[in-house]
């Protein structure tokens, strides 16, 4: 049986504490909220998780007691371990996922995504037990920003999507499956292959009829993903 104490009840924190605690041979013991026993947390298990915002993290290490024989770990994408830097035994377990309540984020940990590992090997048994597929970083602080890219940003030109859409008549939810169908593509195909549209097959009449159309403020944003996907093309 593997112990494992998680610091932080937030989002992150409670969904992998409900996906391992679905796990046989993890043992998942209450979460340590802020005003919990941060220093003694390290006690008594295999493995403590500190699942805080990033900027929280060096200071909860700090915080913690170490003991010798307890993997400390964070769940940061954009962190190394230098910041565990007080404890013998560290790792990092990242999921490169979004976790936006406990529930979603159960299922998503345990339902065979990627996670960014590093340190200590008990990280890929942590991966193995959730079915997942581990990979290593060379580069923290890029890896990171490609999922901030991925997640963030698509979030956000959906978001435009929306707008311009609602400028047009037309609700966010007729738009939905042609996003879906070119991540599918994207999925099959890879993103130079999978780009279609005006820009790709360098349509400039159409695209100055779309800038004409738009909301000025929303020019800045349809420029930037033309000319990437004009550098796409060009790749």
């Amino acid at each position: 049986m593997t112990s494992v104490r998680i610091v932080g009840p937030g989002r992150a924190g409670s969904s992998l504490a409900r996906a391992l605690g679905r796990v046989d041979g993890w043992d998942v013991q209450p979460l340590v909220g802020r005003d919990g026993d941060v220093a003694g947390a390290a006690a008594g298990v295999d493995l403590l998780v500190i699942a805080t915002p990033d900027r929280s993290v060096g200071a909860v290490s700090d915080a913690v007691a170490p003991v010798p024989s307890t993997v400390v770990a964070h769940l940061s994408g954009s962190l190394g371990l230098e910041v565990l830097g007080g404890h013998e035994r560290t790792a990092s377990v990242h999921p490169l996922m979004a976790l936006p309540d406990a529930d979603v984020g159960a299922r998503r940990l345990a339902a065979g995504g990627w996670f960014a590992i590093a340190g200590d090997p008990l990280a890929a048994r942590v991966v193995d037990a959730l079915g997942g597929r581990a990979f290593e970083v060379r580069d923290r602080v890029l890896y990171h920003a490609a999922a901030c890219i991925a997640a963030n940003h698509l979030v956000a030109l959906m978001g435009q999507v929306e707008r311009v859409a609602a400028m047009a008549g037309v609700p966010l939810e007729a738009y939905l499956e042609l996003a879906r169908g070119s991540l599918d593509d994207v999925a099959a195909l890879g993103p130079a292959a999978a780009i279609t549209g005006p820009a790709a097959r360098s349509d400039d009449e159409t695209l100055d009829r779309h800038r004409a159309a738009l909301d000025p403020s929303e020019r800045d944003a349809y420029d930037a993903m033309a000319a990437l996907a004009r550098r796409l093309v060009a790749s």
